[in-house]
């Protein structure tokens, strides 16, 4: 094909592609990463032209992404990790095909590697998150703000950036209820914050908050400089708590997250409700829960189980 943009060209267009089809940011950023690599990989094997990418290419870029292993760490890459980046680059050579760019598709029939049936990271007890919340100093603004949005996190199961994004209406005072907007798959849901968070929450708001504030923003949680978090920068605030509490197990952000799906199971909740809470689309995505949740399988396995008992060994004179 003559006069055929470049790599980079057709990237540009294709990520143009996927905001004018209502794609997040976040996804779009994403895989700009992903495919600049594959890119630069292709580069330095010759690859100049996407006409180039051929089968055998792709399953050589598949070995790569195995045997790769990170520079600092040594750590090779997850089978999900190398299943997101073969999908990724899979879904842009379609959209190539489908524009006219290349003829066929050199990804069609690409196996994916198989995904690991993971546990969920650490969780906390109830001993342990109460401990976590009562280490935090109240005689501060920034003490009732951290004091907040633990509680928040607990009591919702909130991600990181849904807690960062939340605004001052986001939040209906009479019903207990906050409006997560725009959550991961770009959509909304409400879920309840219960009674000890929405009065933490509220105590922020009223005396904490003020002392923060710098500019005018409906942003509900503020640095000491007036601004909303950045990721990075919440999760070391929850760590240091963490820390500080004496609690060693892995995690930040995402582990109060785990703490409120897993407590509530052992609690006696049923997973449709929890799926609703967290957002997640999928019902298998909260499934995993039911891994963690030991204690109610033990007390089940203790009532249920004939061998459970706890039964004295038979003499062999009997």
């Amino acid at each position: 094909m003559s006069n055929l943009p470049t790599p980079t060209v057709l990237l540009s267009r294709y990520f143009n592609h996927l905001k004018m089809n209502n794609w997040s940011a976040t996804t779009i950023s994403r895989r700009d990463y992903v495919l600049n690599k594959f890119i630069t990989w292709s580069s330095e094997r010759g690859i100049e032209s996407v006409t180039e990418i051929t089968p055998e290419s792709l399953a050589a870029y598949r070995r790569w992404l195995y045997h790769y292993r990170n520079e600092r760490t040594g750590k090779s890459l997850r089978f999900c990790t190398q299943a997101s980046y073969l999908s990724t680059v899979a879904h842009w050579l379609a959209w190539l095909t489908e524009q006219g760019w290349i003829n066929s598709d050199p990804s069609t029939g690409i196996e994916l590697p198989k995904e690991e049936q993971r546990l969920p990271s650490s969780h906390l007890t109830i001993d342990e998150i109460e401990t976590l919340l009562s280490s935090v100093d109240l005689t501060t603004p920034t003490g009732l703000r951290d004091r907040a949005i633990l509680e928040l996190f607990y009591a919702t199961g909130m991600r990181r950036a849904e807690l960062i994004a939340l605004k001052l209406d986001d939040i209906n005072h009479e019903s207990g209820l906050a409006m997560i907007r725009q959550g991961k798959g770009r959509k909304d849901r409400v879920v309840p914050t219960g009674k000890r968070a929405l009065g933490w929450l509220m105590k922020y708001l009223h005396d904490g908050r003020p002392a923060l504030l710098d500019d005018d923003t409906q942003v509900i949680f503020l640095t000491s400089r007036g601004n909303a978090f950045h990721p990075v920068t919440l999760s070391q605030l929850v760590r240091s708590y963490l820390s500080a509490a004496g609690i060693t197990k892995p995690g930040s952000c995402h582990m109060l997250r785990h703490t409120t799906a897993t407590l509530m199971l052992e609690g006696g909740s049923d997973l449709r409700s929890i799926q609703t809470l967290l957002g997640h689309e999928q019902l298998n995505t909260t499934q995993i829960y039911t891994h963690v949740s030991i204690k109610r399988l033990r007390e089940v396995h203790d009532k249920t189980h004939p061998g459970a008992k706890d039964r004295p060994p038979q003499s062999d004179t009997e």
